[in-house]
């Protein structure tokens, strides 16, 4: 049977996503990048390529992410899509209706404005890392509390603090000083997410218009006190789906199934489960063929260049 597979390559974490030709998830996975996108990306196809066994077969593939180019290479993509349609292709998926996607990653945070099943407006924050999933991290551990119970102990906040968030240097200062002073736990908890909150919705929500539906997608979706943050902070319910964590790589694996139906009989360029063990060679070079000085990356396997990009004039593209 025919099955398509989503690959959403960011920072922090790289998601796998696997679905049959009703558009229901067969399979996925949730893992960290650790900065070997392509090592990674390898072992995860080769953990999906496992579970599914020879009863699928994959008729088209799509990347998304940060890495998204690199890792469409390395797994012979079929289309290589950029994070905000595949965030909006996902959360319509599950959401027909939704008009508004939040979605907080582990490095940088989006908002996107649909209207109609069209995105009409987005919005991302790549700046600082006090408005994302990191931010929350970087916190947890420096209080000694496992990220996994973060959320739940935020919640029995009953009177939180309020904490500068506009800078992760302020927020740390400012969370010293309240656990300095004595406050609970908890209400500082609570602090950090409603400061995440609003440093979300200062920066990137500014001027738009947040209707509902809202669906919360990402990492972050998993922490129940940014959802109860969030709900505060619009003043209205907040919808997170049931695999909100791989919600890009589910609308990555909807694309490539769009792409491959709209192409008839064209083959999958998808280079099967045996690409884990290729060895790829990344590097990259200054092309000084005018002003620009641009820097292109090449991917090679043994001796043979795969593919080229990063010029401004496509000279290098390959």
């Amino acid at each position: 049977m025919n099955a398509y597979l989503g690959i959403d390559v960011g920072s922090v974490t790289t998601k796998f996503a696997a679905l049959d030709e009703s558009g229901k998830l067969i399979a996925s996975l949730y893992t960290r990048t650790l900065g070997r996108p392509i090592e990674v990306s390898q072992a995860g196809i080769r953990q999906i390529g496992q579970e599914l066994g020879d009863k699928w077969k994959i008729h088209g593939v799509a990347t998304t992410g940060s890495a998204r180019r690199l890792i469409g290479v390395v797994a012979g993509a079929d289309v290589v899509k950029n994070e905000i349609t595949a965030h909006a292709v996902g959360a319509l998926h599950y959401v027909p209706d939704v008009q508004t996607v939040v979605e907080i990653g582990g490095q940088d945070s989006k908002v996107i404005i649909l209207r109609d099943g069209i995105a009409v407006d987005f919005a991302m924050n790549t700046v600082c890392a006090a408005g994302t999933g990191s931010f929350l991290d970087q916190q947890a551990y420096r209080l000694n509390i496992p990220i996994e119970e973060f959320g739940p102990l935020a919640t029995q906040s009953r009177a939180p603090v309020r904490i500068a968030g506009r800078c992760t240097v302020f927020a740390e200062s400012d969370m010293i000083h309240k656990q300095q002073m004595g406050h609970p736990i908890e209400d500082i908890l609570y602090g950090l997410c409603a400061a995440l909150a609003r440093n979300y919705l200062n920066n990137l929500c500014l001027g738009k218009e947040i209707l509902g539906p809202v669906v919360f997608q990402g990492g972050v979706a998993a922490n129940v006190g940014m959802i109860r943050a969030l709900q505060e902070a619009l003043d209205m319910p907040i919808i997170v789906p049931a695999h909100h964590g791989v919600m890009g790589a589910i609308g990555a694996a909807l694309l490539a199934q769009e792409h491959m139906q709209a192409n008839g009989r064209v083959p999958t360029r998808f280079r099967g489960w045996e690409v884990s063990e290729v060895a790829y060679k990344t590097s990259s070079f200054e092309c000084r063929g005018c002003a620009n000085q641009c820097e292109v990356v090449q991917i090679k396997v043994g001796g043979e260049v795969l593919a080229r990009w990063g010029g401004r004039c496509g000279k290098w593209e390959m």
